[in-house]
């Protein structure tokens, strides 16, 4: 292995090949629940670096294992213990490379920081609309290597929706140029689509081009108090049909889930927290290129014909930009307040829109059931079908003796709950190397024997990211 390091030294400088030291940013996952050892980190500061340590690692039979910000969910970005393999960071990678105004399209490096890229299109006018918590550390490769959702994604659609065109390496280190930002190009199969949300293990993404939009003119939010999912769902046909394209976001809050913020972080205003008959709280936004006023005036209509029709009990309207940025904090606070009560077992879910309330009636009770105290942190993105369903321990109990002793039933309970609902364990958080045996179990035999296929074609050696998404036939 020390001819490999040398190699890889003389490729991307001695500086950016780490084996000593503190190594822990790169080898823990974000939620603090793996850590793996890596042969070497590898930072590499280009395209043409990244084919020749892609080429060096295959001579070598070495695993390579990509990293953007590291901020995933399902460990799918970090070495495994085996102290084997070479752990890619991209980091270095986070030129934006240009704005083509006319076009509506940003040609942007696989290591920027999201938060970066959407600060940019601002300052030239645009709105880059991808949006997640997350947003301050995670980088666009690995956005598009994951397919993130967010907040947005019922107007914009996922990162694969986004995206117009990729630069990719593949696993024999060669470099597959495919920016151009057409938005129309039906010459064969859409290697871009199947590079999107493959997790690192088809190819490595070193840069993309993306879509740019407008910048509205008019951005409204609300915080509205329902009495169950069955009404969120009910205004969530209202904001439809009354607002059409201006609805980019839909969140909908469990009580809990909101408690948590409130007792974690105690100078945050969490709207009718105290309010005991609201066991729901819905988060909508309205951004639109009409005037403030008469986007105003559809808005509050909205909610005066929610009111009306008994889907919304109470609710405030953001009166500027500064309110409204409170009120999207309070949301994007519940994964950090339920990281605050302890260690917690995550589901990442989508159901159809419709099937919601009646998944989360039967699955709360059969939980509570099965393991009685149990307690359910439920939000997310109502607004296309994705849940954050969540499970916390009994109050005052051991959180690392409660996953011990029932994760693995807890997401056998939830996951064969929603295959019956017809929805998918993994909505937006990838599968990495937490659910690959989900979904050998809850995926179907045809399409996972074309998964394979398409691994063997593309990784014969199985150099990329190995363990993640899908196995070899012979790994199971």
């Amino acid at each position: 292995m020390s001819v490999l390091i040398e190699k890889l030294r003389g490729i991307v400088g001695a500086a950016n090949v780490l084996t000593d030291g503190d190594l822990t940013a790169w080898e823990q996952d974000w939620r603090k629940r793996s850590r793996g050892k890596a042969l070497a980190v590898v930072r590499p500061g280009n395209t043409q670096q990244v084919a020749e340590v892609v080429k060096a690692c295959a001579e070598a039979g070495t695993a390579i294992v990509p990293q953007g910000g590291n901020t995933g969910l399902a460990v799918g970005s970090i070495p495994d213990d085996s102290g084997t393999q070479v752990l890619l960071s991209l980091q270095r990678m986070n030129t934006i490379r240009g704005i083509d105004a006319a076009n509506l399209t940003v040609t942007v490096e696989a290591g920027c920081v999201l938060q970066t890229l959407q600060e940019a299109a601002r300052n030239a006018g645009f709105l880059f609309p991808l949006s997640l918590a997350a947003e301050g550390s995670c980088t666009i490769g690995g956005n598009l290597a994951t397919n993130a959702g967010g907040t947005q994604v019922v107007r914009y659609g996922n990162a694969r929706d986004l995206c117009l065109g990729l630069e990719v390496v593949t696993p024999q280190g060669d470099i597959w140029e495919g920016t151009s930002g057409l938005r129309k190009d039906n010459t064969g199969y859409d290697l871009r689509d199947l590079i999107v949300g493959s997790e690192g293990t088809l190819g490595i993404i070193t840069a993309a081009t993306m879509k740019l939009y407008p910048l509205p003119a008019a951005q409204l939010t609300a915080w509205a108090a329902v009495p169950s999912l069955d009404h969120a769902v009910t205004l969530l046909g209202l904001a439809h049909k009354r607002l059409g394209a201006g609805l980019t976001g839909f969140e909908v809050m469990g009580k809990f889930a909101l408690g948590l913020v409130a007792k974690h972080f105690p100078t945050l205003r969490v709207p009718f927290i105290d309010e005991e008959e609201v066991p729901y709280c819905v988060l909508l936004e309205n951004s639109d290129n009409e005037s403030e006023d008469h986007a105003r005036a559809r808005f509050e209509a909205l909610l005066e014909t929610a009111f009306e029709a008994g889907c919304v009990t109470d609710a405030v309207v953001a009166e500027n930009l500064t309110q409204a940025h409170q009120l999207w904090h309070v949301r994007e606070s519940i994964p950090l307040a339920q990281a605050e009560e302890g260690l917690n077992i995550k589901h990442d879910i989508s159901i159809a829109v419709s099937r919601i309330p009646s998944f989360v009636a039967e699955t709360d009770a059969l939980l509570q059931r099965e393991i009685p105290g149990v307690r359910l942190v439920n939000f997310g993105h109502l607004g296309d079908g994705n849940l954050h369903y969540n499970v916390q321990a009994p109050a005052g109990g051991d959180n690392r003796a409660f996953l011990r002793e029932h994760e693995d039933r807890i997401n056998t309970l939830v996951y064969d709950e929603v295959e019956k609902f017809e929805g998918s364990f993994s909505a937006e958080h990838g599968v990495g190397s937490l659910k690959v045996e989900k979904l050998e179990k809850h995926k179907s035999p045809v399409a996972l024997a074309m998964m394979r296929a398409i691994k063997r074609g593309l990784d014969p050696q199985n150099i990329l990211n190995p363990g993640r998404v899908i196995r070899p036939e012979t790994a199971q």
